[in-house]
């Protein structure tokens, strides 16, 4: 979390949006990257408890992630039940001390546990499963229509991690390839089949694992999007964070084995996207740009670690080179 937002959240804050849901003081920090990120409990029951600077999402965005989150847990998609406050609102808010404002909403925690890349279970079972999660959301989603009051959310341009220049201001071939690389996405085609909303970010961080079925949480990038990406974005952390320093043979065959079960999976709840293998490279890239944009945001030079650096350095020769994070076929 950048410097100013943390001098602005006070444990008074937290205190004051555990009473607005009724929830328990047992509290149990689990991350504060773009968000704070609470275990919290309701009555006995562990819930997930999510506050939100203003400076990251604004209400009618977190207000349009709470309504497809409703509709999808509606249709019978593993994800989180979204629950109201004392005053049966979905969203709390607070003021900061700089006339900005924090936003609190409250999530059931999904059953299941996490699977670490490097586990037994990140086999091709769960590759299958992980695949039908996708292929369910994606297929339901179809028929996805906002409320009435909701506004939508962002579309994949309007990402403000993609004016890159704004955290890489002299960094000009960077600069320049993102722009090349947006211009090329604006030309592929759009139809209800092959682009919608989308969650944006289900790597193994954001889901639970049953032993059968995947649990999908953390739809705070969910935005208008191809298909595609979400297809993308599960292989792109998969290597980076389990094979990304194998030989490209080793990379390359674990994608195609991984790509194998988890279309399988996938299909079984939705027919695959018009263009999706030849769209893949160009998300992989795509990711590449807003995690290099992302880390320069929230984490100053002086912050870094060795691996932290050690990622800028590859994601920044990828995206100079115009390179996809492994290559298929």
């Amino acid at each position: 979390m950048e410097k100013s937002v943390e001098i602005l959240f006070t444990a008074e804050i937290l205190n004051t949006f555990l009473d607005c849901f009724g929830l328990q003081s047992k509290v149990k920090k689990l991350g504060d990257f773009e968000n704070y990120v609470f275990e919290v409990y309701l009555e006995e029951k562990p819930m997930i408890l999510r506050i939100t600077h203003s400076s990251h999402r604004s209400k009618d965005e977190i207000l349009a992630e709470l309504d497809w989150i409703n509709y999808l847990h509606e249709q019978g998609v593993y994800c989180p039940a979204v629950f109201t406050s004392s005053k049966n609102q979905l969203i709390e808010t607070l003021p900061g001390d700089d006339g900005s404002s924090f936003y609190a909403c409250l999530f059931s925690k999904v059953p299941g546990n996490p699977v670490k890349i490097k586990s037994n279970e990140f086999n091709e079972q769960l590759f299958i499963a992980w695949g039908k999660a996708i292929g369910q959301m994606h297929s339901v989603t179809k028929d996805y229509m906002p409320r009435k009051h909701v506004k939508l959310r962002p579309s994949w341009e309007e990402e403000e991690l993609l004016d890159i220049e704004n955290y890489v201001p002299k960094e000009n071939e960077i600069i320049k390839n993102t722009k090349l690389l947006i211009k090329e996405l604006e030309l592929l085609s759009r139809s209800k089949e092959n682009f919608g909303l989308i969650h944006s970010d289900i790597h193994s961080g954001n889901f639970f694992y049953d032993g059968e079925s995947v649990h999908i949480f953390d739809f705070d990038d969910c935005s208008y999007h191809w298909f595609a990406s979400d297809i993308a974005i599960p292989l792109y952390y998969s290597i980076l964070y389990g094979y990304q320093d194998v030989s490209e043979r080793e990379r390359e065959q674990f994608a195609m084995n991984f790509l194998a079960h988890f279309i399988k999976g996938y299909e079984h709840y939705n027919a695959l996207p018009c263009g999706w293998e030849e769209q893949l490279p160009l998300f992989f890239r795509l990711r590449d740009v807003t995690l290099y944009s992302v880390l320069h945001k929230k984490i100053s030079p002086e912050e870094r670690d060795e691996n932290i650096n050690k990622m800028l350095e590859v994601l920044k020769s990828r995206i100079i080179k115009k390179e996809p994070i492994v290559k298929l076929g």
